[in-house]
This record gives C-alpha cells, sequence and structure tokens, in this order.
C-alpha cells in the first residue's frame, strides 16, 4: 500500500508544476487581453461635450421614436460615437419632433 502511495505523490509532484504553468500562462494570457482593452479604450476618443438627451424613460412609441427623449434607435445606438455636430443635429431633430 506505501508504493502506492509513492507512486500517487510522484504523480502528484510531476503534475502540479505543469498545472503551476499552466495557471501562470492563463494569468499571461488574461493580462495580454487586459493590456489590449486599455490600449483601445485610450485610442478611442469619444466626444462627451453634448450632453445625451436620455431621461431613463426608454420605450419605443408607435412611431419608432423613444417616449422619453424623442431618438430613433439608431440615434440612441451611435449616439456614444457621434461627433459633436452630429450629436447637435440629433437635438435640433429632436426639437422639430417636439413641435410636430
Amino acid at each position: 500500500m506505501t508504493d502506492e502511495f509513492r507512486d500517487d505523490s510522484d504523480r502528484r509532484e510531476t503534475i502540479e508544476p505543469s498545472a503551476d504553468a499552466n495557471a501562470s500562462s492563463v494569468e499571461d494570457a488574461r493580462a495580454q487581453r487586459r493590456a489590449e482593452r486599455r490600449r483601445r479604450v485610450r485610442e478611442r476618443t469619444f466626444d462627451t461635450t453634448v450632453a445625451s438627451p436620455c431621461i431613463a424613460v426608454c420605450q419605443l412609441g408607435p412611431d419608432d421614436l423613444c417616449v422619453g427623449c424623442l431618438r430613433s434607435i439608431d440615434e440612441i445606438r451611435d449616439w456614444p460615437i457621434m461627433t459633436a455636430d452630429e450629436k447637435r443635429t440629433v437635438l435640433d431633430r429632436i426639437d422639430a419632433r417636439k413641435t410636430d
């Protein structure tokens, strides 16, 4: 019985270092992915000078406009990547929709 135990312990000794190496490579891969995400975020420059018209009443009405902010689904989706001029144009459209 002790011989069997020694065999098991020998196997554990050979498995553990490779498991540690595998865990290390997994952590390295995670660190690389995190660094890549940070790099991408730094490269993006989103315009935040124009405030969103969202009032957190997010429902589409029968005319496919948001009941809360009067934006179309495309305008809502694209808002974060729009330039300041594009956002102002959307705000003008919203004002026109309010008068209609």
